[in-house]
């Protein structure tokens, strides 16, 4: 088997990996020069140069940077209590808040900024609110979002993203020994103090891998800020260079966030090593303390408070796709459900989500089969280059979905595949699209096998050898069975995260019958019709309850173990 998979594996990451990031590379660091009839390429910095001396690029920098900071701040400000709070207390409805909690993973945040544009814009649902109380002025009624959306954007990565954080967090504290914390109790420490110095220190690793996710996914989001017109970022620059195709400050704008995205994981691996390690892991018994009743109370309060604030683009998105007539006004004037019919009447979104079905599903059975025969090979084989492979499975956790897209795009319009029907995305991106969602997603299931494997005793393998049946055959009997609830799991999840996708879609997909569900519902908000925005809300309830269906099973399969796919 091993025979096999390997030179497979070498093929397809060569193709789909290697080669497009040395034609970013390639592009960003050599310029060619004609000499006659001759071409020569040579060495230069002179596109790095032109970015860095340019103002407005360096304010692209800045804008997203602080993006990925005040998101990963807010994220982490929101998580850690959370993930304390859901591990160490006992209060009512806990079991239906933990799933609450995951509710803003169903949309993507450029979607949520179509409803939390009605409730926060200059002439939103708050103002008008505020109005009718006398508390502001509507001849200069306050900016909600800051200059340009700033603000607005934050706010959606935050609702968007916290539940990575807290996945990630919660995993990290539920592996402390139970043992440590009693041992500080009947010492007297009281539980803030335990906290801070036991719990919190020993899920520094949890905390440094979540809030490298969310950074990079800030960073590099591209939705939002479109959705938001602020074209100041570093995602906005490279989605209108990608349509300057011959303009070479592309690759090193994606080079430079490519670059930074991969110091920055470094810097979190950093400082999320070191001597973590417990003679013991979490135990069976629950160590949980159960609040008093007036605590209790103060505590479903503060979450059902917090999970509306959480759901606000959710509802606002709802509203809108029922809404027939919405405008000065603080709920909408005219209500329709005719817009769910034009969902499925427009020849748009009805290709979308056969469009997005297709890309998903496809490269959720490739992410199975490779991530299966990856998590096999690293669990179970030993061979030369083990390590190699382990990281070139991990990689996509650091290369950011813009990144992969743009280099798609870049190099497989250029010779000696351009014109080729199924590799050029200028003709058909479907290819380009399902690898790139597969690659982007399959770090997930490749945990998510792995961990089975692990799980799962070598001897009983070693038992069906020794009776003479063939690895394959043994794999499919026993090992296939035992490890299917990991692996049906992490197809669910790199399923309902393809169908999330924007920057691959919003970039490969050029032609309108290859758009995913994402990129039609941008374009709709693009359109001047008054139906247009009610639709594009219809098309992301349909996916958000689609996607719903599929975190839930994710989740029942996996439990607290999902976190760990996060980190």
């Amino acid at each position: 088997m091993k025979k096999i998979l390997l030179p497979f594996l070498v093929f397809f990451f060569g193709l789909f990996l290697v080669y497009p990031l040395f034609f970013l590379l390639k592009g960003a660091f050599f310029i060619e020069t004609v000499n006659g009839q001759q071409s020569q390429l040579h060495f230069s910095l002179d596109y790095f140069f032109i970015i860095f001396e340019n103002p407005f690029y360096r304010e692209c920098f800045l804008n997203s940077l602080l993006i990925a900071i005040f998101s990963t701040a807010f994220c982490l400000i929101i998580a850690i209590p959370l993930a304390q709070l859901f591990l160490r207390y006992r209060f009512p409805g806990k079991a239906i808040f933990s799933t609450l909690l995951l509710i803003p993973l169903i949309l993507p945040p450029f979607v949520g900024a179509i409803g939390l544009k009605q409730f926060f814009s200059r002439f939103g649902s708050l103002n008008l609110i505020l109005s009718q109380w006398n508390l502001i002025d509507l001849q200069n009624p306050p900016d909600w979002f800051g200059s340009g959306g700033f603000i607005g954007i934050i706010l959606l990565q935050v609702l968007h993203l916290y539940p990575i954080m807290y996945l990630s967090v919660q995993a990290a504290l539920a592996n402390i020994d139970p043992s440590l914390r009693d041992s500080a109790r009947n010492l007297g420490a009281d539980s803030f103090h335990i906290f801070r110095t036991i719990s919190f220190p020993l899920a520094l690793p949890g905390v440094f891998a979540g809030a490298s996710i969310v950074f990079v996914a800030a960073f590099t989001d591209l939705g939002v800020p479109l959705m938001f017109d602020f074209q100041t970022t570093v995602p906005s620059q490279i989605f209108n260079l990608v349509t300057q195709s011959n303009n070479p400050l592309g690759y090193a704008l994606v080079v430079l966030t490519l670059v930074f995205v991969s110091v920055l994981f470094l810097i979190g691996k950093k400082w999320g090593e070191g001597n973590f390690a417990m003679m013991a892991r979490s135990a069976s018994y629950d160590d949980s303390i159960k609040l008093s009743p007036r605590t209790g109370f103060l505590v479903v309060t503060g979450m059902v408070f917090f999970i509306l604030v959480s759901i606000l683009p959710h509802l606002g998105v709802i509203i809108q796709s029922f809404s027939a007539k919405w405008f000065f006004s603080i709920m909408p004037n005219e209500w329709s459900a005719a817009f769910y019919h034009e969902v499925f009447s427009l020849p748009l979104t009805v290709m979308s989500m056969k469009n997005s079905l297709f890309y998903a599903t496809s490269s959720a059975l490739v992410d199975l089969v490779l991530g299966l025969g990856i998590a096999y090979l690293l669990a179970r084989e030993n061979f030369k280059g083990k390590n190699l492979l382990d990281v070139v499975a991990m990689l996509p956790l650091a290369l950011p979905g813009l990144v992969l897209a743009f280099a798609y795009f870049v190099a497989f319009t250029r010779p000696p595949f351009a014109g080729i029907e199924w590799l050029d995305p200028r003709q058909n991106p479907t290819l380009l699209l399902v690898i790139a969602y597969a690659i982007h997603r399959l770090p997930y299931i490749v945990r998510a096998a792995y961990a089975g494997f692990q799980q799962t005793s070598v001897s009983l393998e070693e038992a069906s050898a020794n009776m003479g049946c063939p690895p394959w055959k043994t794999l499919l009997k026993i090992s296939l069975p035992l490890i299917s609830a990991n692996l049906i799991a992490g197809t669910i999840l790199t399923f309902s995260f393809a169908m999330l996708d924007v920057s691959s879609g919003m970039i490969l997909a050029q032609e309108a019958d290859y758009y995913p569900v994402t990129k039609a519902i941008y374009s709709l908000m693009g359109r001047i019709t008054p139906i247009a925005p009610s639709v594009a809300c219809a098309l992301g309830v349909l996916a958000m309850l689609f996607l719903a269906v599929s975190l839930a099973l994710a989740s029942k399969l996996l439990g607290q173990k999902m976190g760990q796919l996060f980190r």
